[in-house]
Protein backbone atom coordinates (compact mmCIF):
# COMPACT_ATOMS: atom_id res chain seq x y z
CA UNK A 1 0.00 0.00 0.00
CA UNK A 2 2.68 2.50 0.51
CA UNK A 3 4.54 2.15 -2.18
CA UNK A 4 1.63 2.86 -4.84
CA UNK A 5 1.00 5.59 -2.87
CA UNK A 6 4.50 6.93 -3.18
CA UNK A 7 4.59 6.27 -6.60
CA UNK A 8 1.22 7.74 -7.26
CA UNK A 9 2.54 10.84 -5.20
CA UNK A 10 5.89 11.30 -7.33
CA UNK A 11 4.38 10.88 -10.55
CA UNK A 12 1.25 12.36 -10.98
CA UNK A 13 2.04 15.13 -7.48
CA UNK A 14 -0.08 15.21 -4.74
CA UNK A 15 -3.77 13.96 -3.99
CA UNK A 16 -6.50 17.09 -5.40
CA UNK A 17 -8.25 16.28 -2.11
CA UNK A 18 -5.41 18.09 -0.19
CA UNK A 19 -5.49 21.60 0.34
CA UNK A 20 -3.67 23.62 -1.68
CA UNK A 21 -1.16 24.81 0.88
CA UNK A 22 -0.42 21.19 1.39
CA UNK A 23 0.50 20.63 -2.51
CA UNK A 24 2.78 23.86 -2.50
CA UNK A 25 6.37 22.98 -1.68
CA UNK A 26 7.77 26.19 -0.55
CA UNK A 27 5.27 26.24 2.30
CA UNK A 28 6.01 22.93 2.63
CA UNK A 29 9.88 23.68 3.27
CA UNK A 30 8.79 27.13 5.60
CA UNK A 31 6.85 24.78 7.63
CA UNK A 32 9.86 22.16 7.96
CA UNK A 33 12.57 24.93 8.09
CA UNK A 34 9.97 26.20 11.13
CA UNK A 35 9.60 22.87 12.85
CA UNK A 36 13.51 22.08 12.41
CA UNK A 37 14.36 25.20 14.12
CA UNK A 38 11.72 25.01 17.16
CA UNK A 39 13.20 21.20 17.52
CA UNK A 40 16.71 22.36 17.56
CA UNK A 41 16.25 25.71 19.78
CA UNK A 42 13.97 22.66 22.25
CA UNK A 43 17.40 20.65 22.25
CA UNK A 44 19.82 23.54 22.93
CA UNK A 45 17.66 25.18 25.77
CA UNK A 46 17.01 21.80 27.67
CA UNK A 47 21.02 21.86 28.08
CA UNK A 48 23.24 18.56 28.13
CA UNK A 49 22.36 15.24 29.56
CA UNK A 50 24.51 13.55 32.15
CA UNK A 51 26.32 10.69 30.61
CA UNK A 52 28.25 9.78 34.40
CA UNK A 53 27.16 6.37 35.56
CA UNK A 54 27.70 5.05 38.91
CA UNK A 55 26.57 2.42 41.14
CA UNK A 56 24.81 4.42 44.21
CA UNK A 57 23.56 0.49 45.82
CA UNK A 58 23.97 1.44 49.73
CA UNK A 59 24.74 5.08 49.41
CA UNK A 60 22.75 7.46 51.79
CA UNK A 61 21.84 10.59 50.03
CA UNK A 62 20.43 13.01 52.36
CA UNK A 63 17.98 15.35 50.03
CA UNK A 64 16.14 18.45 50.63
CA UNK A 65 13.71 20.06 47.87
CA UNK A 66 13.25 16.59 47.46
CA UNK A 67 9.40 16.40 46.51
CA UNK A 68 8.86 18.79 43.56
CA UNK A 69 10.85 20.26 41.04
CA UNK A 70 14.60 19.37 40.09
CA UNK A 71 14.73 17.80 43.67
CA UNK A 72 12.10 15.48 43.19
CA UNK A 73 14.15 14.35 39.72
CA UNK A 74 17.06 14.24 41.17
CA UNK A 75 15.43 12.04 44.40
CA UNK A 76 14.04 9.39 41.63
CA UNK A 77 17.02 8.99 39.30
CA UNK A 78 19.28 8.49 42.57
CA UNK A 79 16.41 5.83 43.87
CA UNK A 80 16.65 4.53 40.36
CA UNK A 81 20.28 3.39 41.17
CA UNK A 82 19.84 2.10 44.28
CA UNK A 83 21.00 4.49 46.70
CA UNK A 84 19.07 5.15 49.69
CA UNK A 85 17.13 8.35 50.35
CA UNK A 86 16.57 10.21 53.18
CA UNK A 87 14.13 13.20 52.24
CA UNK A 88 13.88 16.26 54.39
CA UNK A 89 10.51 17.33 54.34
CA UNK A 90 8.32 20.15 56.00
CA UNK A 91 5.10 17.90 56.40
CA UNK A 92 5.97 15.29 58.87
CA UNK A 93 6.05 11.58 57.37
CA UNK A 94 2.64 10.62 58.70
CA UNK A 95 0.95 13.08 56.42
CA UNK A 96 -0.97 11.35 53.85
CA UNK A 97 0.08 13.45 50.52
CA UNK A 98 3.70 12.73 51.70
CA UNK A 99 2.93 8.80 52.44
CA UNK A 100 1.11 8.66 49.04
CA UNK A 101 3.95 10.46 47.28
CA UNK A 102 6.76 8.04 48.87
CA UNK A 103 5.17 4.84 48.39
CA UNK A 104 4.57 6.19 44.63
CA UNK A 105 8.60 6.56 44.48
CA UNK A 106 9.02 3.33 45.82
CA UNK A 107 6.61 1.23 43.03
CA UNK A 108 8.52 3.63 40.17
CA UNK A 109 11.71 2.99 41.66
CA UNK A 110 11.38 -0.37 42.71
CA UNK A 111 13.20 0.77 45.68
CA UNK A 112 12.02 0.36 49.40
CA UNK A 113 15.13 2.61 51.09
CA UNK A 114 13.24 5.62 50.93
CA UNK A 115 11.93 7.42 54.08
CA UNK A 116 11.44 11.12 55.27
CA UNK A 117 12.25 13.05 58.06
CA UNK A 118 10.57 16.08 58.98
CA UNK A 119 12.79 19.53 58.77
CA UNK A 120 11.27 23.08 58.94
CA UNK A 121 13.78 24.76 57.11
CA UNK A 122 12.35 27.81 58.32
CA UNK A 123 12.94 26.90 61.88
CA UNK A 124 16.22 27.10 63.70
CA UNK A 125 15.02 25.01 66.62
CA UNK A 126 13.69 22.13 64.16
CA UNK A 127 16.99 21.94 62.00
CA UNK A 128 18.74 21.75 65.30
CA UNK A 129 16.53 18.88 66.89
CA UNK A 130 17.12 16.93 63.31
CA UNK A 131 20.76 17.34 62.74
CA UNK A 132 21.37 16.56 66.76
CA UNK A 133 19.45 13.40 66.73
CA UNK A 134 21.57 12.60 63.16
CA UNK A 135 24.99 12.57 64.79
CA UNK A 136 24.05 11.84 68.68
CA UNK A 137 24.95 7.70 67.07
CA UNK A 138 27.44 5.82 67.82
CA UNK A 139 28.97 4.75 65.76
CA UNK A 140 28.59 7.29 63.52
CA UNK A 141 25.67 7.03 61.10
CA UNK A 142 26.69 6.81 57.09
CA UNK A 143 26.14 9.81 55.29
CA UNK A 144 27.54 9.73 51.92
CA UNK A 145 26.15 12.81 50.16
CA UNK A 146 23.89 15.69 51.01
CA UNK A 147 22.03 17.47 48.33
CA UNK A 148 20.22 20.95 49.25
CA UNK A 149 17.73 21.55 46.30
CA UNK A 150 15.33 23.29 49.05
CA UNK A 151 14.26 27.22 48.02
CA UNK A 152 11.80 29.63 48.46
CA UNK A 153 10.74 32.61 46.08
CA UNK A 154 8.99 35.78 47.24
CA UNK A 155 6.94 36.87 43.84
CA UNK A 156 7.94 40.24 42.32
CA UNK A 157 5.89 42.81 43.75
CA UNK A 158 5.11 40.89 47.18
CA UNK A 159 5.67 42.35 50.67
CA UNK A 160 8.67 41.10 52.47
CA UNK A 161 8.26 37.96 54.11
CA UNK A 162 9.69 37.05 57.92
CA UNK A 163 9.57 33.22 59.47
CA UNK A 164 8.29 32.82 62.99
CA UNK A 165 11.37 33.44 64.41
CA UNK A 166 11.92 36.95 62.24
CA UNK A 167 14.35 36.40 59.91
CA UNK A 168 13.60 36.75 56.62
CA UNK A 169 12.49 34.00 54.69
CA UNK A 170 14.69 33.62 51.56
CA UNK A 171 17.90 34.23 53.47
CA UNK A 172 16.91 31.71 55.99
CA UNK A 173 15.66 28.76 53.76
CA UNK A 174 18.04 29.46 50.83
CA UNK A 175 20.99 30.17 52.81
CA UNK A 176 20.78 30.36 56.68
CA UNK A 177 19.39 26.66 56.98
CA UNK A 178 21.77 25.09 54.59
CA UNK A 179 24.57 27.15 57.00
CA UNK A 180 22.93 25.59 60.05
CA UNK A 181 22.50 22.32 58.91
CA UNK A 182 25.83 21.48 57.68
CA UNK A 183 27.44 22.90 60.28
CA UNK A 184 25.76 20.85 63.12
CA UNK A 185 26.35 17.50 60.33
CA UNK A 186 29.52 18.55 60.28
CA UNK A 187 30.79 15.37 62.64
CA UNK A 188 29.21 13.29 60.84
CA UNK A 189 30.47 14.23 57.44
CA UNK A 190 33.94 13.88 59.16
CA UNK A 191 34.01 10.94 60.38
CA UNK A 192 32.79 8.76 57.47
CA UNK A 193 35.67 6.33 56.69
CA UNK A 194 38.17 7.36 54.00
CA UNK A 195 37.14 5.04 51.70
CA UNK A 196 33.64 6.77 51.04
CA UNK A 197 33.69 8.99 48.32
CA UNK A 198 31.62 12.20 50.54
CA UNK A 199 29.63 15.06 48.43
CA UNK A 200 27.86 18.05 49.55
CA UNK A 201 26.07 19.57 46.39
CA UNK A 202 24.51 22.70 46.71
CA UNK A 203 22.55 23.94 44.00
CA UNK A 204 22.69 27.60 43.20
CA UNK A 205 21.75 30.14 40.36
CA UNK A 206 23.01 32.59 38.21
CA UNK A 207 21.15 35.46 39.87
CA UNK A 208 24.13 35.50 42.03
CA UNK A 209 25.62 37.60 39.44
CA UNK A 210 23.90 40.55 39.76
CA UNK A 211 23.27 40.17 43.92
CA UNK A 212 24.65 43.03 46.14
CA UNK A 213 27.46 42.34 48.59
CA UNK A 214 26.28 39.75 51.32
CA UNK A 215 28.40 41.91 54.30
CA UNK A 216 26.19 44.54 53.92
CA UNK A 217 22.50 44.85 55.11
CA UNK A 218 19.72 44.79 52.65
CA UNK A 219 17.34 47.42 54.89
CA UNK A 220 13.66 46.83 54.30
CA UNK A 221 13.53 50.18 52.16
CA UNK A 222 15.86 48.84 49.72
CA UNK A 223 14.47 45.68 50.13
CA UNK A 224 13.10 44.10 46.70
CA UNK A 225 12.74 39.74 46.12
CA UNK A 226 14.89 39.70 43.52
CA UNK A 227 17.76 41.56 45.33
CA UNK A 228 16.87 39.11 48.68
CA UNK A 229 16.94 36.18 46.61
CA UNK A 230 20.15 36.84 44.76
CA UNK A 231 22.01 38.12 47.90
CA UNK A 232 21.02 34.65 49.33
CA UNK A 233 22.47 32.26 46.47
CA UNK A 234 25.79 34.27 46.52
CA UNK A 235 25.42 33.66 50.52
CA UNK A 236 25.49 30.17 50.08
CA UNK A 237 28.45 30.08 47.65
CA UNK A 238 30.71 31.78 50.12
CA UNK A 239 29.45 29.63 52.61
CA UNK A 240 30.27 26.29 50.61
CA UNK A 241 34.10 27.71 49.74
CA UNK A 242 34.68 28.12 53.29
CA UNK A 243 33.38 24.86 54.49
CA UNK A 244 35.04 23.01 52.00
CA UNK A 245 38.02 24.62 53.97
CA UNK A 246 36.92 24.15 56.73
CA UNK A 247 36.62 20.37 56.04
CA UNK A 248 39.89 20.27 55.12
CA UNK A 249 41.33 21.75 58.24
CA UNK A 250 40.27 18.77 59.95
CA UNK A 251 42.82 16.62 60.94
CA UNK A 252 41.42 12.95 60.54
CA UNK A 253 42.50 10.31 63.36
CA UNK A 254 43.77 8.06 60.31
CA UNK A 255 46.31 10.99 59.15
CA UNK A 256 44.70 10.55 55.44
CA UNK A 257 43.45 13.50 53.24
CA UNK A 258 39.58 14.81 53.74
CA UNK A 259 37.15 12.96 51.71
CA UNK A 260 34.37 15.43 51.24
CA UNK A 261 33.31 17.61 48.67
CA UNK A 262 31.57 20.85 49.05
CA UNK A 263 30.25 20.97 44.88
CA UNK A 264 28.13 23.54 43.37
CA UNK A 265 25.85 23.20 40.29
CA UNK A 266 23.60 25.38 38.49
CA UNK A 267 21.07 23.95 36.88
CA UNK A 268 19.44 26.94 34.78
CA UNK A 269 16.22 27.72 34.60
CA UNK A 270 13.32 25.03 34.74
CA UNK A 271 9.98 24.48 34.88
CA UNK A 272 9.82 24.21 38.58
CA UNK A 273 7.09 25.41 40.93
CA UNK A 274 9.42 27.93 42.50
CA UNK A 275 9.58 28.91 38.91
CA UNK A 276 6.35 29.08 37.76
CA UNK A 277 5.47 31.24 41.13
CA UNK A 278 8.05 33.49 40.07
CA UNK A 279 6.57 33.84 36.33
CA UNK A 280 3.06 34.10 37.53
CA UNK A 281 3.91 36.86 40.47
CA UNK A 282 2.09 34.56 42.60
CA UNK A 283 -1.54 35.59 41.23
CA UNK A 284 -4.24 33.92 39.09
CA UNK A 285 -3.76 36.73 36.27
CA UNK A 286 -0.03 35.56 36.40
CA UNK A 287 -1.21 32.26 35.59
CA UNK A 288 -3.49 32.88 33.19
CA UNK A 289 -0.60 34.57 31.27
CA UNK A 290 1.70 31.58 31.85
CA UNK A 291 -0.89 29.31 30.45
CA UNK A 292 -1.39 30.99 27.20
CA UNK A 293 2.22 31.63 27.13
CA UNK A 294 3.31 27.89 28.13
CA UNK A 295 4.82 26.93 24.98
CA UNK A 296 6.86 29.58 24.85
CA UNK A 297 8.21 28.33 28.88
CA UNK A 298 8.40 24.49 27.03
CA UNK A 299 11.04 25.30 24.33
CA UNK A 300 13.46 28.01 26.22
CA UNK A 301 12.87 26.72 29.84
CA UNK A 302 14.05 23.25 30.71
CA UNK A 303 12.48 20.35 32.16
CA UNK A 304 12.78 19.04 35.69
CA UNK A 305 14.50 15.90 34.87
CA UNK A 306 16.93 17.97 32.27
CA UNK A 307 17.12 20.94 35.13
CA UNK A 308 18.54 17.63 37.26
CA UNK A 309 21.04 16.57 34.98
CA UNK A 310 24.23 18.75 36.12
CA UNK A 311 23.30 17.59 39.69
CA UNK A 312 23.33 14.18 39.10
CA UNK A 313 26.50 14.87 36.79
CA UNK A 314 28.16 16.38 40.21
CA UNK A 315 26.50 12.81 42.07
CA UNK A 316 28.28 10.61 40.02
CA UNK A 317 31.34 11.55 38.07
CA UNK A 318 34.19 9.89 38.96
CA UNK A 319 36.73 12.83 38.49
CA UNK A 320 34.97 14.74 40.71
CA UNK A 321 35.94 12.45 43.45
CA UNK A 322 39.39 13.64 43.09
CA UNK A 323 41.39 17.07 43.41
CA UNK A 324 39.76 20.33 45.92
CA UNK A 325 36.22 20.78 46.39
CA UNK A 326 34.50 23.64 45.43
CA UNK A 327 34.07 23.25 41.75
CA UNK A 328 31.17 25.01 40.20
CA UNK A 329 29.44 22.76 37.42
CA UNK A 330 26.99 23.87 34.89
CA UNK A 331 25.95 21.93 31.47
CA UNK A 332 27.56 18.71 33.17
CA UNK A 333 31.00 20.85 32.65
CA UNK A 334 33.29 22.31 35.17
CA UNK A 335 32.81 26.50 35.28
CA UNK A 336 34.42 29.50 36.52
CA UNK A 337 32.59 31.69 38.78
CA UNK A 338 31.61 34.99 37.34
CA UNK A 339 32.18 36.98 41.29
CA UNK A 340 35.47 37.10 42.76
CA UNK A 341 34.17 37.66 45.81
CA UNK A 342 33.20 34.23 45.98
CA UNK A 343 36.47 33.09 46.48
CA UNK A 344 37.32 36.09 49.55
CA UNK A 345 38.36 34.68 52.43
CA UNK A 346 37.83 38.10 54.61
CA UNK A 347 33.60 38.38 53.08
CA UNK A 348 33.52 34.68 54.44
CA UNK A 349 34.76 35.23 57.82
CA UNK A 350 32.96 37.64 58.15
CA UNK A 351 29.33 35.90 56.88
CA UNK A 352 30.33 33.08 58.88
CA UNK A 353 30.68 34.90 62.32
CA UNK A 354 27.49 37.15 61.21
CA UNK A 355 25.85 33.97 60.62
CA UNK A 356 26.58 32.24 63.87
CA UNK A 357 26.06 35.55 65.71
CA UNK A 358 22.18 35.76 64.38
CA UNK A 359 21.94 31.98 64.66
CA UNK A 360 23.09 32.64 68.65
CA UNK A 361 20.75 35.72 69.32
CA UNK A 362 17.75 34.09 67.72
CA UNK A 363 17.70 30.62 69.61
CA UNK A 364 18.72 32.49 72.88
CA UNK A 365 15.82 34.76 72.29
CA UNK A 366 13.32 32.02 71.53
CA UNK A 367 14.33 29.70 73.96
CA UNK A 368 13.80 32.51 76.18
CA UNK A 369 10.41 32.92 74.93
CA UNK A 370 9.76 29.26 74.86
CA UNK A 371 10.88 28.73 78.38
CA UNK A 372 8.32 31.70 79.57
CA UNK A 373 5.69 30.40 77.52
CA UNK A 374 5.72 27.01 79.10
CA UNK A 375 5.84 28.61 82.66
CA UNK A 376 2.96 30.53 81.89
CA UNK A 377 1.36 27.09 80.17
CA UNK A 378 2.51 25.12 83.44
CA UNK A 379 0.83 28.13 85.72
CA UNK A 380 -2.03 27.83 84.06
CA UNK A 381 -2.29 24.12 83.90
CA UNK A 382 -1.62 24.27 87.92
CA UNK A 383 -4.66 26.99 88.02
CA UNK A 384 -6.89 25.06 86.17
CA UNK A 385 -5.91 21.44 88.38
CA UNK A 386 -6.25 23.96 91.33
CA UNK A 387 -10.04 25.25 90.11
CA UNK A 388 -10.37 21.36 89.24
CA UNK A 389 -9.41 20.46 92.42
CA UNK A 390 -11.52 22.96 94.65
CA UNK A 391 -14.51 22.28 92.51
CA UNK A 392 -14.32 18.37 93.41
CA UNK A 393 -14.00 19.69 97.27
CA UNK A 394 -16.84 21.38 96.78
CA UNK A 395 -19.07 18.93 95.50
CA UNK A 396 -17.65 16.26 97.94
CA UNK A 397 -18.40 18.76 100.84
CA UNK A 398 -22.31 19.58 98.71
CA UNK A 399 -22.36 15.49 98.92
CA UNK A 400 -21.63 15.11 102.70
CA UNK A 401 -23.62 17.65 103.79
CA UNK A 402 -27.05 16.61 101.70
CA UNK A 403 -26.35 12.90 103.80
CA UNK A 404 -25.89 14.86 106.50
CA UNK A 405 -29.60 16.83 106.00
CA UNK A 406 -30.86 12.82 104.79
CA UNK A 407 -29.95 11.48 107.90
CA UNK A 408 -31.42 14.25 109.55
CA UNK A 409 -34.85 13.95 108.42
CA UNK A 410 -34.36 9.86 108.36
CA UNK A 411 -34.44 10.18 111.95
CA UNK A 412 -36.54 12.91 112.80
CA UNK A 413 -39.39 10.56 110.72
CA UNK A 414 -38.35 7.64 112.99
CA UNK A 415 -38.59 9.45 116.18
CA UNK A 416 -42.28 10.61 115.04
CA UNK A 417 -43.05 7.18 114.18
CA UNK A 418 -41.72 5.87 117.97
CA UNK A 419 -44.14 8.47 119.42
Amino acid sequence: MPLPFLYDLVTNGPPKWLPSWARDPWTLFEIGAAAGIIYLLKGYCSGATCLAERNMHGRVVMITGGTSGIGAATARALAQRGAQIVLLTHLPPSNPFLADYIGELREQTKNQMIYAEHVDLSSLLSIRQFATKWIDNAPPRRLDMIILCAVTVTPPGKERVETCEGIEEMWMVNYLANFHLLGILSPALRAQPFDRDVRIILPTCSSYISSPPVNDELPKTAWTPGAAYARSKLALMIFGRAFQKHLNAYKRPDQLPMNARVIFVDPGFSRTPGTRRWMTRGSLLGLAVYLFTYVLSWIFLKSSEMGAQSILYAAMEPELQRGAGGKLIKECIEVDFARTDVKSEEIAKKLWEASDMLIMKTEKEHAALRASEKKAQERKDQEEKDTEQAREIDALVSTIRKGKEEENKTSQRKGKKAR
